[in-house]
């Protein structure tokens, strides 16, 4: 579960990690009430707009914007409220903003220069280990610089019996490059990002840019954090920070009904109970010529019911041509599956506009091939993987 950086920054905070202030916005008049809170709380004369959305590049979207004073907090609040943000990271059409972050300005003059890192924990999926990966290359893409620098990228792997060490903080600012006050500040702040991570059941905190100001202070200037889904259930105060306006809405509804589904981008939708059969389903789309329209496991109980539903859930996607149904009866019977599809069939009359093709194999399979042929829905039936195949690529040709 992504959530928002205000949100991710709240967390962190709550670790003892030192963050960039802020404090969000809805609209233009509670920006500049924000602005003046955070200029007497704070004292900064400058305040920095920032669209909150599940999504990275903002800054080069037009999403991250400087006020020097609370005539700019209102316009550039106006702006960028509303607005359609593209980056590199939303879909073509962007992500619509619903709010900003109102945030201090940290970039300040001081006793030495500003300096820009980057920090983040996750899983090396590898080694089964939790990983901090850091770099002096702060403030960019960093797969740019792992992509042309490479070697300006470190990694320093957590045993999971013992946890992050204090000689492993330590190479991790030594290697930053700091000394004195900063250095120090980084090691708490390394620690205190660790702590975060486990505690949140986070899958992933990017720190992109963590910033040395000017007086030797480590904090997080952004935050993009993951949640683990799987441990949502014992975090009830993470989940309530979901935000379903940022999610797929198919994918929202589709998780409603307990429906494990992923949109894409191709043409021919699919439903498959297991997702190891699901995605060989997808190989087999791919290896008639085409491309799936989504990943869809029904799971094991693919009643009549489930199966409608699961319909309706695929043809709310406009790009789909034709439909895949790959069921491996072994805990529930083909033949009970069959069913479910024609009775599925029958419920939505008019509604279903595109070739079906039901593939059912294992218990009871021959059953559910003479149910579905003799069933007098224009549903066609497959046996094999290639025969299933071949009715995709002869419906939509």
């Amino acid at each position: 579960m992504n959530i928002h950086e205000y949100q991710g920054k709240e967390i962190l905070a709550s670790y003892g990690v030192r963050v960039q202030r802020g404090i969000v916005a809805n609209n233009a008049v509670e920006a500049v009430a924000a602005a003046k809170q955070l200029t007497a709380e704070t004292g900064t004369g400058w305040h920095v707009i920032k669209a909150q959305i599940h999504a990275g590049g903002r800054g080069k979207g037009g999403g991250v914007k400087l006020a020097k004073n609370l005539q700019q907090v209102e316009e550039l609040a106006e702006q960028i409220i509303g607005m359609q943000l593209i980056t590199p990271q939303t879909p073509p059409e962007g992500k619509k903003v619903n709010k900003v972050l109102v945030a201090e300005d940290v970039y300040y003059p001081g006793e030495s220069e500003t300096s820009e890192f980057y920090v983040s924990v996750l899983l090396n999926r590898g080694t089964g280990r939790n990983m901090i990966m850091y770099s002096t290359e702060g403030g960019m893409d960093i797969e740019e610089v792992a992509e042309h620098t490479p070697h300006l990228i470190f990694t320093e792997e957590i045993d999971p019996s013992v946890g992050l060490q204090g000689f492993q903080a330590r190479r991790i600012a030594f290697n930053l490059g700091l000394s004195g006050n900063a250095f120090k500040e980084m090691v708490k702040f390394i620690d205190a990002l660790y702590n975060a991570y486990i505690g949140s059941d986070a899958s992933m905190f990017e720190i992109n840019p963590v910033l040395k100001t000017s007086d030797n202070k480590i904090l997080a200037v952004d935050a993009k954090v993951n949640i683990d889904d799987n441990a949502l259930y014992r975090q009830p105060k993470y989940a309530e920070m979901r935000d379903i306006r940022e999610e797929n809405p198919i994918e929202v509804e589709a998780k409603e009904v307990g429906l494990n589904y992923v949109d894409l981008d191709g043409t021919v939708g699919c439903m498959v109970n297991g997702a190891g059969l699901a995605m060989a389903t997808m190989d087999l789309i791919k290896y008639a010529g085409f491309e799936p329209a989504n990943f869809l496991d029904v799971g094991g109980t693919a009643d009549a019911k489930r199966v409608e539903t699961a319909f309706r859930i695929i043809l709310k996607d406009p790009n789909v041509k034709a439909i895949l149904i790959n069921i491996f009866g072994g805990i529930v019977r083909c033949d009970r599956v069959a069913q479910g599809v024609v009775d599925a069939y029958k419920n939505m009359g008019d509604a279903i506009k595109v070739p079906i093709i039901v593939r059912l194999q294992g218990t009871n399979a021959e059953i559910a091939k003479e149910l579905i042929d003799n069933s007098g829905m224009p549903i066609l039936s497959a046996v094999q993987f290639q025969e299933a195949a071949d009715q995709v690529k002869a419906a939509l040709s």
